[in-house]
């Protein structure tokens, strides 16, 4: 079969369609089929090589342009494709729906909600769930676009029960959830139990944007001051979070530093205590699933898409308001011993990704043998 993975991020960028779509990716080359990958990418970058085809569309220019440029390599490469897989609904949606390819069937993978985004965007504090209860009418457009594809691939339950409940005329759609895997040095050697630093230190690690809920992490450390905070990441909310890391004094205390590759994160992960994700609501934390996979202890917020058996051995906890991210960092700092425990207890859901690869390929010739 070949296949076009299409997405907005690949490494050595760090996020969620990084790294799925590179290790997706890696297995389906295993198998025996032919990928190209199509990605946004600063010119200046110099991706890894591949033994499979990565063509990277210039960042620069508005969003028309970007799209432009992005559907002219999907005529390129995706012309005589069987399958296109889009990772993003926007950002590579409208350009697959300005390329108008007639022949590969067209997948949506949806780990995020665009419209919801853009509207925390302006300060908005309402969960996703909230957003599709009280504002059906910003839906339309999305509606309209969901339309250009042949498939949908939810990544939870939650978000795949919000859409069948929001949209009377969504596409086919089925449910494949993220990997798990063991990591090599964790099969091996089995996952040490995280020693707590003195002062506690904390991690955030994802992009910079209003739905992360990241000015209440800063106050809730201002009000915390026997921790530390490190902040891995890029995204338009960078100098606002800067300019609120010296407002409340915190130098010294706070660390806002750059992207790193997906290869340094278990680094990252024995320089700091707990992972802190307090968003407002998060569908599928891939960087909560990495850092569970890695026995480093993870407080993630109760709005979350992520299975019982996904969450297991994190802390779970309200973590919308600057109390509750205080609260909830105390009480880790208070009973670390126990927290560590949890999240370096066996993973019984391991769940590699040639088992996501091997779902997914049964979607592909379905949608290939079975066009109706």
């Amino acid at each position: 079969v070949k296949i076009i993975l299409a997405t907005g991020i690949y490494p050595p960028n760090i996020g969620g369609p990084a790294t799925y779509v590179r290790n997706l990716a890696e297995e389906l080359v295993k198998k025996g089929h032919d990928v190209t990958v199509i990605t946004y990418a600063d010119r200046s970058l110099q991706g890894l090589k591949e033994p499979w085809e990565v063509v990277r569309v210039p960042k620069s220019g508005g969003p028309l342009l970007r799209w432009r440029w992005y559907a002219q390599a999907l005529k390129q490469h995706a012309t005589n494709a069987d399958i296109v897989e889009c990772f993003s609904s926007v950002s590579c949606g409208v350009p697959l729906k300005m390329a108008k390819l007639k022949k590969p069937k067209k997948i949506l993978r949806l780990g995020g909600d665009f419209t919801w985004e853009r509207y925390t965007d302006l300060g908005r504090r309402r969960s996703l769930r909230g957003f599709m209860a009280k504002h059906p009418r910003l839906r339309f457009p999305m509606a309209r676009l969901l339309k250009t594809f042949d498939h949908i691939v939810f990544s939870t339950r939650f978000q795949e029960d919000l859409y069948t409940l929001a949209f009377s005329e969504l596409p086919r759609h089925s449910f494949i959830e993220n990997a798990l895997p063991a990591l090599p040095s964790v099969a091996a050697q089995g996952t040490p139990v995280h020693q707590k630093h003195d002062p506690m230190r904390l991690l955030y690690f994802g992009r910079f944007v209003k739905f992360k809920n990241l000015d209440r992490l800063l106050n809730a450390v201002a009000a915390v001051p026997h921790v530390t905070l490190t902040m891995v990441g890029e995204g338009p909310e960078r100098d606002t979070l800067q300019t609120l890391a010296r407002t409340l004094q915190l130098g010294g205390r706070v660390s806002i530093v750059p992207s790193v590759h997906s290869g340094e994160l278990e680094n990252i992960f024995a320089e700091h205590d707990l992972l802190v994700i307090p968003s407002l609501t998060e569908i599928s934390p891939n960087s909560a699933l990495e850092s569970r996979a890695s026995g480093f202890p993870v407080l993630l917020t109760e709005e979350n898409g992520l299975s019982a058996e996904l969450r297991t051995g994190m802390m779970i906890r309200p973590l919308l308001t600057v109390n509750d991210i205080t609260k909830a960092v105390l009480e880790v700092d208070h009973q670390y011993d126990q927290v560590a425990q949890a999240a370096a207890a066996p993973f019984m859901h391991v769940r590699g990704w040639d088992k996501l690869a091997d779902e997914h390929i049964a979607l592909f010739e379905s949608l290939v043998q079975n066009p109706a």
